[in-house]
Order: C-alpha cells, then sequence, then structure tokens
C-alpha cells in the first residue's frame, strides 16, 4: 500500500553528510532557512493577494531544515518567528502555531519514522492541534469569519480532513525538493 511504503534512505544519509559540516555552516544554513520562511510568511501582509500564496510556502524552509537536523530546525523555526516580530507582527500568531510547526513536526517525523503514514499523520496532529487552539482557546479566526469560534464536531471533522491533505501534500514536496537540494547540497 502507498502510504505504508517507507521512505528512501536518501533522507537519513543527507542527514549524515549534514552531519559532516563544521558548525558555522550550519548556522549559516539555519539561519538562511529562517530568513526565508520569514520573508515567506511576512509576504500575507505586505503583497495582498498573491502574498497569501506565498505565505503557507514559509512550511518548505522549516521542513526542509528540520529534515537536516531537529536541532538547527528548532532554531530556524525561533529565528523566524524573532523576525516576524520585526517585519509583521500580525503573522506572529499564525507561524507558531500553522506553517511553522507544521515544518517543524513534518522535517522531525522524517528523522523519527520511516512510513509515509506515521509522517503524514505526525503533521496532520500537529496542524489541527495548532488550527484549534487558535480557533477554540485563542478564538482567532484563523479560518476566516465564516467558521465560528465555538466547538462543533463538523468544524473539528472538517479541520482533521484539510490537515490530514495538507500534510500528505507537504510530504511529498518536500520529498521532491530534498532530492534537488541533496543534489545541490552534495
Amino acid at each position: 500500500m502507498y502510504f505504508l511504503k517507507p521512505i528512501s534512505d536518501e533522507v537519513r544519509l543527507s542527514q549524515l553528510i549534514f552531519n559532516r559540516y563544521n558548525k558555522t555552516m550550519k548556522l549559516i544554513l539555519g539561519s538562511i532557512f529562517g530568513c526565508i520562511a520569514a520573508i515567506l510568511q511576512a509576504a500575507g501582509g505586505y503583497l495582498p493577494g498573491i502574498g497569501y500564496f506565498l505565505s503557507p510556502l514559509a512550511t518548505a524552509p522549516i521542513l526542509l531544515c528540520s529534515m537536516f537536523s531537529i536541532p538547527f530546525g528548532v532554531m530556524s523555526y525561533f529565528l523566524t518567528i524573532m523576525l516576524l516580530f520585526i517585519l509583521q507582527p500580525t503573522e506572529l500568531i499564525v507561524f507558531p502555531f500553522t506553517t511553522g510547526l507544521l515544518g517543524l513536526g513534518i522535517g522531525a517525523s522524517f528523522y523519527f519514522f520511516r512510513k509515509r503514514l506515521s509522517i503524514i499523520t505526525t503533521g496532520t496532529i500537529l496542524l489541527m492541534l495548532g488550527i484549534m487552539s487558535l480557533l477554540f482557546i485563542f478564538h482567532f479566526p484563523v479560518l476566516g469569519p465564516a467558521v465560528s469560534d465555538s466547538f462543533s464536531f463538523l468544524t473539528t471533522g472538517s479541520i482533521f480532513l484539510f490537515a490530514f491533505l495538507y500534510s500528505w501534500l507537504w510530504v511529498e514536496i518536500a520529498l521532491v525538493i530534498f532530492k534537488r537540494l541533496k543534489m545541490i547540497i552534495n
């Protein structure tokens, strides 16, 4: 079955190659990934219209950095949060709970799990918890004004379905990007 196939060992091999770099090179790469994520996330506020299509792409740099190294992924996640505090403070509530958390979760799950379904499920759970926290705990209208901030099973089921499909999409995108990026880094 497609979901139970193991992900190739290329990810683990690239983690070993990344660990051969000195600490300065790792910090530079993590910082670059964090800066790219901050610029993409801030685009939603600076470029109305097209910026909303660029903003979800902030997941990719955090995801890729986390695939190489979990500590440097966490570093780039927090660096992005700090940069967003300066660039676009309105995105501070969205990034840590949605795009950033998804990238960090999927990237870290590539390290811990081998099966595609386990990786997708990790991303789904984290994204779902992030969206539900924003919606039901902080009463932040992350899904727009059409969705009520009071708990309902229909809303929760819809969030789960969206989170699963979105996580699946990002896992597949990450594998494609990772294979291309691996050729550049090696």
